[in-house]
């Protein structure tokens, strides 16, 4: 098999990875701000609350929020914006940027405020330099190729602009590791099967965490693809990770 991709822990083609991590998104798309909650008892919406504060915008600004899911990154950029400024919301699964768009207008903002545009986040269909802030949330692991991803968000970033990435890393505090693994492994898959009726997708979840890079190693991959002034801060012990890097 010529440049494997990984689907969890199994190899697989990189067409492969994308046409199951598709099965999975649009599997869950209904269930999945209810999963979310079950599975982090809350916890994903103040992860992201402190991902919208950190977040450089302001009235006026124009944001991309990539892997945008059911909408809640771009919806807490808007608020933040106040009354000016505008969130593409993009997202390559059709079922989970509907679900996005659903609630974006929900929450009472209309097209030209919002905007929502399927595609594939390694391939983003906008100018260089379009962009003040680009977010992503607890998406780029299911990416086939992650610094493909990064370089395309630097290419749409401005000058000055900020990229913002909310993701599941390493716990750091001693033997949250080790519960965290029995959480992961033994409870979620179960949980997915008895909310969803989808048992595997959430085991490509847990697995998709821990095959992805940790707090250092995706600090690299930013600086490799461009990006200055590169940080992070640990959330909950470092199970999740907010990552931060500037286009100069």
């Amino acid at each position: 098999m010529s440049n494997p991709a990984h689907f969890g822990f199994e190899r697989v083609t990189p067409g492969e990875k994308v046409r199951r991590v598709m099965g999975v998104f649009s599997s869950v798309a209904d269930k999945y701000d209810l999963m979310n909650d079950l599975m982090s008892g809350g916890l994903h919406r103040l992860w992201k609350r402190r991902m919208v504060r950190r977040a450089a915008v302001r009235s006026g600004s124009r944001a991309l929020d990539v892997a945008a899911g059911s909408g809640d990154i771009a919806i807490g950029l808007l608020r933040k914006m106040g009354g000016e400024g505008r969130v593409v919301l993009t997202d390559l699964n059709g079922p989970m940027l509907a679900e996005g768009a659903r609630r974006v207008v929900d929450a009472g903002f209309l097209p030209g405020r919002a905007d929502c545009i399927q595609s594939d986040g390694t391939r983003l269909p906008f100018a260089d330099a379009s962009f003040d802030c680009v977010t992503i949330a607890f998406g780029i692991r299911n990416f086939v190729d992650i610094e493909a991803g990064l370089a395309e968000f630097r290419r749409v970033l401005r000058p000055g602009g900020q990229f913002l990435c909310l993701e599941f890393s390493r716990p750091v505090l001693p033997l949250l590791d080790v519960i965290y693994d029995a959480y992961s492994f033994n409870v979620i898959p179960p949980m997915g099967e008895w909310v969803t009726g989808d048992r595997d997708s959430y085991q490509y979840l847990v697995e998709s965490i821990r095959r992805f890079p940790d707090q250092q190693r995706f600090a690299r991959l930013m600086e490799a693809a461009g990006l200055e002034l590169v940080r992070w801060e640990n959330m909950s012990g470092g199970i999740v990770a907010l990552h931060r890097g500037y286009r100069t």
